[in-house]
């Protein structure tokens, strides 16, 4: 439902530029409504589900605590990754499809690539390193390293959202919340 709003946002914006805003403004803005109202009754649903279950609460309520994991990403790592928790960081990793694999054959020969995983919760995740990587100090010097190593923003957001993933998961298998560390 949210990339169906996305795709009626950038619509919205393609008909203002071209000038035929008028004429789609009724539909838009109900195609909007109806959307909007779609995803709040899913999240309530989701929170609903969330809090009749007491070891899924529990989950979340681990995840929450790392910053850059907000409700969306707690809950998509909780629906998409059911196994976390009982995973190795590595098996975490390749499951999300944040795990660099050596590319043997045609351009990218000699080059690590990440490849498979499973795209909505690597889409997700990839949103909460761009938040942690800003937000949370642990995630923001290692980001800041990778930056001033000279790597690319696309390496760097991969980076994060690996180590995100990897952490998230040791959270849950210990059932414990983050701690920051303190220099």
């Amino acid at each position: 439902m949210v990339e169906m709003r996305k795709r009626l946002l950038a619509q919205i914006r393609a008909h203002r530029k071209s000038g035929t805003a008028e004429l789609f403004k009724d539909i838009d803005l109900e195609l909007k409504e109806r959307l909007d109202g779609a995803i709040a009754e899913l999240e309530s649903r989701i929170s609903e589900l969330l809090g009749r279950d007491s070891r899924l609460a529990d989950t979340a309520r681990i995840l929450r605590s790392v910053p850059g994991i907000g409700p969306v990403a707690s809950s998509t790592l909780i629906a998409e990754l059911p196994e976390l928790g009982v995973l190795t960081g590595e098996e975490a990793a390749a499951l999300t499809g944040l795990a660099p694999v050596a590319q043997d054959s045609g351009t990218l020969r000699g080059k690590r690539v990440i490849a498979g995983g499973r795209r909505a919760l690597r889409h997700v995740l990839f949103q909460a390193a761009l938040l942690a990587s800003h937000h949370n100090p642990t995630f923001k010097a290692f980001a800041d390293r990778l930056r001033k190593a000279g790597k690319s923003h696309k390496v760097i957001v991969t980076a994060v959202a690996r180590k995100l993933v990897i952490i998230a998961n040791a959270l849950c298998k210990s059932r414990r919340e983050w701690e920051p560390r303190h220099p």
